[in-house]
């Protein structure tokens, strides 16, 4: 049967998926996943509850797809970097500013995309580390399973005078420090007068690389054994 001139052909299905992910992204970054409601998304997404639970079959899943679109992106982008980086050294120790780099730097570049929403990702990602939900993080210590092993794995070698146990506390502080940087939550200009206002990315490359790597590099403290 002819369409009628006066009727609007139905959205591609793909098309409303995305439009659910893009404002359950927008939405989650800026009042939390506690705080963002079915209805909250699919006003933002134009779609209707059904559409939601066709595509994705509730909440849960859908804040899962959420993360996994990019996230897994994010996540093969630095393995892929710390193979070319092993295969270079042929079998030798990586030196840490490059491991750093391929970790830290990807993200950094992810959040530089502010066409396609890297930048709304990387903002969630950082909120959700200081955001005391049992669930996400549990899929997210998944998500990151393979990856976290690879490049821990790559310090230890990196930095053998180091305790292991030193070596993820200061990668924990190194995470900390790279989620604050890229919140979009204004930094110190919001504290200090005088204190930074921009958070554009490829400017905070530079800086936060070299934070990152003095604070890897870091004397051990005093009274740690071995010290």
């Amino acid at each position: 049967m002819p369409v009628p001139m006066n009727s609007t052909p139905p959205a591609p299905i793909s098309d409303t998926r995305d439009r659910i992910l893009d404002a359950a992204e927008r939405l989650f970054v800026e009042h939390g996943f506690d705080g963002t409601s079915m209805r909250m998304i699919t006003g933002a997404a134009s779609a209707n509850l059904a559409a939601v639970n066709y595509h994705f079959g509730g909440k849960d899943a859908l804040v899962q797809e959420v993360f996994r679109r990019r996230l897994t992106a994010l996540n093969q982008r630095r393995l892929a970097v710390l193979d070319a980086l092993e295969a270079e050294a042929k079998g030798a120790p990586l030196k840490p500013s490059r491991i750093v780099e391929a970790f830290f730097g990807t993200a950094l570049e992810l959040a530089a995309d502010t066409e396609h929403g890297g930048r709304t990702f990387m903002r969630l990602l950082a909120r959700t580390y200081n955001e005391p939900n049992a669930f996400v993080r549990q899929f997210l210590a998944e998500e990151y399973a393979e990856v976290m092993d690879r490049f821990l794995g790559a310090l230890f070698r990196a930095l053998p005078e180091v305790p292991r146990a030193e070596v993820l506390w200061r990668f924990h502080f190194m995470i900390g420090a790279m989620a604050f940087a890229i919140a979009g939550l204004g930094g110190l200009s919001e504290l200090i007068e005088g204190g930074p206002t921009h958070d554009d990315p490829a400017r905070l490359l530079p800086r936060l690389m070299s934070f990152l790597l003095g604070g890897l590099r870091a004397p051990l403290p005093d009274g740690y054994p071995g010290a």
